[in-house]
């Protein structure tokens, strides 16, 4: 049996965000080299729904720290990444959780983990809390004592009450092709944690689902 064929089917749909070092709005999402030539940021995922054969992943919250140099789409270095998943799953939920989000599953995280190839600083699973406003007025995450990202949807003079700033079919979707970017601004972004130390509010924050599915 193949490696690829010992991996069943599986399909996961819900919310990614993150809140990161860039201006709004974050270049990276147009393909484009961080504001600062680097970023730092908190990346986000909340399972509304999902399944790896059997297994139910229902509400199950992912985290990562993460951090680069030069276009993440294009040439880039010093790739870092810490991985903290949910501690409510069970065994087999953890084993599912950790072939998706490692790339080993295939789908759209294999591609993602093949083009940043990061050094993995820390793999743990913790108490990590996400939540998402229905009308995507906000989104915020938190690991008691070492990550709090919270952001705020965009929002200006001439902004329809209600509405949402967003972008169609990005060129750099972090969360894989033909999705709509909902823009956000950081009202918190505070990290200490496996050598990842920032505080900043006010920059670049952002809303993206995600429907995946493997391992093809």
């Amino acid at each position: 049996m193949t490696e690829t064929a010992a991996i069943p089917q599986w399909h996961v749909v819900g919310d990614w965000f993150d809140v990161c070092k860039c201006s709004i709005p974050c270049p990276c999402t147009y393909a484009q080299p961080p504001t600062f030539g680097d970023c730092d940021g908190v990346l986000a995922w909340r399972i509304r729904e999902g399944r790896y054969g059997d297994v139910s992943l229902d509400g199950l919250n992912v985290l990562m720290l993460g951090s680069f140099v030069g276009n993440v789409w294009g040439e880039h270095s010093d790739s870092y990444a810490a991985v903290f998943l949910d501690e409510r799953a069970d065994d087999s939920q953890r084993g599912a959780l950790g072939k998706i989000f490692g790339g080993e599953a295939g789908g759209w995280p294999a591609r993602l983990v093949e083009m940043l190839a990061p050094e993995i600083r820390g793999l743990e699973f913790s108490p990590i809390t996400i939540s998402v406003d229905d009308d995507l007025a906000g989104w915020r995450a938190e690991l008691p004592g070492r990550i709090v990202a919270r952001g705020e949807a965009l929002t200006g003079p001439t902004t329809p009450e209600g509405a949402r700033v967003r972008t169609i079919n990005p060129p750099g979707a972090e969360t894989g092709p033909g999705q709509i970017v909902t823009w956000g601004r950081a009202l918190a972004d505070q990290v200490d944690a496996y050598g990842f130390t920032w505080d900043w509010e006010g920059r670049s924050s952002k809303h993206i689902p995600f429907d995946w599915s493997g391992p093809g």
